[in-house]
């Protein structure tokens, strides 16, 4: 088997010589006419050569005694039949599609030899070599959310739960019962038992995806709070967030106006429904992680914290937008999610670190931290999450019908944003002591030669070297320096929304994301400020976003900005912030960037 190449039965194909290198399999049809079959997924292709790398297998099983079938379009027989009965094992992996949407497809090539010794030799090689690869998880942490989206939480787990069998990728499954179940349990996780696991997964929303990393950063994340411009009552201010954690989200019972607005006990658009207990019957085995796994002489398990290298989430998409899947993938897929978690794909995701300083203009300071890892939007944004909860009967539509009445109110907030000046930071500040509404009116893009959008192996988020990427590197110059001497600049006036995007925010509504160019792990944030504008104009703007290639950010009521940080301040007395659909009551908060704090089972978002 090593070094040469070995004659068996390719199912659809017909009789292929099959040779192991250092990264794959490779197929070299032995008739002069065959064609390969993957799900029915892979093009006719004649005289192909077959390669199939380790990377993109996820298992190998030994099948029953089977037909085997010949090649589809010749008359060439296996072994003088068209299906022949023989052993066989089956290879499943993911492939390129060129017929379906999806950038990626699963399928399986089953191979066929006359001698079981033969083919069990091939199973156990490689298994062999899958576990070899690097990144492959081995028990995962599973939270489903029942009711998230249209009840999709259950069917979809239900749907990929076999491939995680198939992959002997243990899981430990817990079926959420109330809003905030997974961030009580996840921040009352020892650092032992958490160390059990390589990974957590949502099987559910972006709300559930929000809850799921509060509940880990909020016990494990200590960074400084967010830079704050003088002027603000809280300048200088370099406290650590771990200094007021037993004060804030770490309690799991807030009480006056932190009871609603604390990051995992909060109404989240996916996860504030009653739900349904472990109890009841959902068709899904709780799993407990092998307690041969535990640390049994004693030592003491070291702390974690993040950002680190070893842990990851993942999101199996079942929620009403699922942006943060869409913008990190490309796709909303289950099947293609499970199976980019079972091959550990890895890529590092921006959070935005959002410290809330008062609730009300009346509250005293006491600041409390959350997390978010799509958008943070205020005005018109929160008000579509706080107008849905009177709705949650509806459903999802809930969120077209509240978007529509607030869009009528045409509510506009006064406030005061004040911005860490990144890349653009002398002309901001020339125009910002010229002609302050210049700024007010200021479009980032125009600043813009062209768009460089996130993909796969995105040389902007690896930091790799290039030309194209010399003004990222002043950015990100800018962006270590942010919190030692940031140039700061301030916009005010009366608002209909304020939103800071870390992703592009990609959803089925908006193929392009509310930022086309927004980066998964650059460092930055796309500060977007919408100023009060007449109705028909707002509705202009909102309906661009539905068009792919359309330039939302084009108008001269919108204020487009990419910083490292942003303070905000407003003195109305209801503000309400949108935090990936959780909302968070606030009149003062701080947000930064922290560049790839965590790592996402995914692999960017394919062309």
């Amino acid at each position: 088997m090593e070094g040469g190449s070995e004659a068996l039965f390719l199912d659809g194909v017909g009789e292929v010589a099959v040779a192991v290198g250092d990264d794959g399999l490779s197929f070299q049809p032995l008739h002069q006419e065959v064609s390969s079959s993957c799900w029915s997924s892979i093009i006719v292709q004649p005289k192909l050569d077959i390669k199939l790398k380790f990377s993109d297998v996820y298992a190998v099983e030994l099948l029953e005694v089977g037909p085997v079938c010949g090649p589809w379009n010749t008359r060439a027989a296996v072994q003088g039949k068209r299906n022949a009965e023989m052993n066989r094992f089956v290879i499943h992996a993911i492939a390129r599609s060129r017929k379906r949407p999806s950038p990626w497809v699963p399928c399986e090539y089953i191979f066929g030899h006359k001698d079981l010794k033969t083919c069990k030799t091939w199973v156990e090689h490689m298994n062999a070599c899958i576990k070899k690869e690097p990144d492959r998880p081995k028990n995962l942490m599973v939270f489903v959310h029942p009711l998230c989206g249209k009840g999709r939480g259950c069917k979809n787990w239900e749907t990929v739960a076999p491939l995680f069998e198939q992959a002997k990728v243990k899981t430990k499954v817990i079926v959420t019962e109330r809003a905030g179940h997974a961030y009580d349990t996840l921040a009352s996780l020892s650092d032992k038992d958490l160390k059990k696991f390589d990974g957590v997964i949502a099987v559910g929303g972006d709300g559930l995806f929000n809850e799921i990393l509060n509940g880990l950063l909020s016990t494990r994340h200590t960074n400084s709070y967010p830079p704050t411009p003088e002027g603000f009552g809280y300048f200088g201010s370099n406290m650590k967030c771990q200094e007021h954690r037993n004060n804030d989200i770490s309690n799991s019972e807030p009480t006056g106006d932190d009871a609603n607005v604390i990051s995992g006990s909060s109404n989240t658009p996916d996860d504030h429904e009653p739900l349904l207990s472990t109890a009841q019957s959902t068709g899904l085995d709780i799993l407990s992680s092998d307690s041969s796994d535990e640390p049994c002489n004693g030592d003491q398990v070291p702390l974690v914290s993040f950002p680190n290298n070893w842990f990851r989430f993942g999101i199996i998409p079942s929620g009403s937008t699922d942006a943060i899947v869409l913008s990190t993938t490309g796709e909303r897929d289950p099947v293609i999610s499970a199976l980019l978690i079972i091959l550990g794909r890895r890529i590092s995701l921006d959070i935005a670190q959002v410290v809330r300083w008062k609730c009300s203009p009346s509250a005293e300071v006491l600041p409390t931290v959350h997390y978010a890892a799509s958008f943070a939007g205020y005005g018109f944004y929160g008000e579509v999450i706080r107008e849905s909860e009177k709705y949650r009967w509806m459903g999802p539509v809930r969120y077209d019908f509240s978007g529509t009445m607030v869009f009528l109110k045409h509510r506009s907030y006064e406030a005061k944003v004040a911005f860490v000046a990144n890349g653009n930071t002398h002309s901001l500040a020339a125009l910002a002591e010229n002609n302050a509404n210049e700024v007010q009116t200021l479009q980032y893009h125009r600043n813009r030669h062209h768009k460089t959008i996130c993909r796969t192996n995105c040389f902007i988020c690896k930091g790799t070297s290039t030309s194209e990427r010399n003004s990222e590197d002043e950015n990100s110059h800018s962006s270590r320096t942010a919190c030692e001497n940031p140039k700061w600049v301030w916009s005010e006036g009366r608002f209909l929304s304020v939103g800071a995007a870390v992703i592009s925010c990609r959803n089925e509504r908006a193929p392009d994301g509310l930022v086309a160019d927004a980066h998964l792990s650059d460092g930055f944030l796309h500060l977007l400020l919408i100023r009060d504008c007449p109705l028909p104009f707002y509705l202009w703007h909102l309906t661009q976003f539905t068009k792919k290639g359309s330039d939302p950010l084009s108008f001269k009521f919108v204020e487009h900005h990419k910083t490292t940080a942003f303070t905000f301040i407003s003195s109305h007395d209801e503000s309400v912030w949108n935090l990936d659909g959780e909302l968070l009551q606030a009149c003062e908060v701080s947000v930064q960037a922290c560049r790839g704090l965590v790592n996402l089972f995914a692999s960017g978002p394919e062309v």
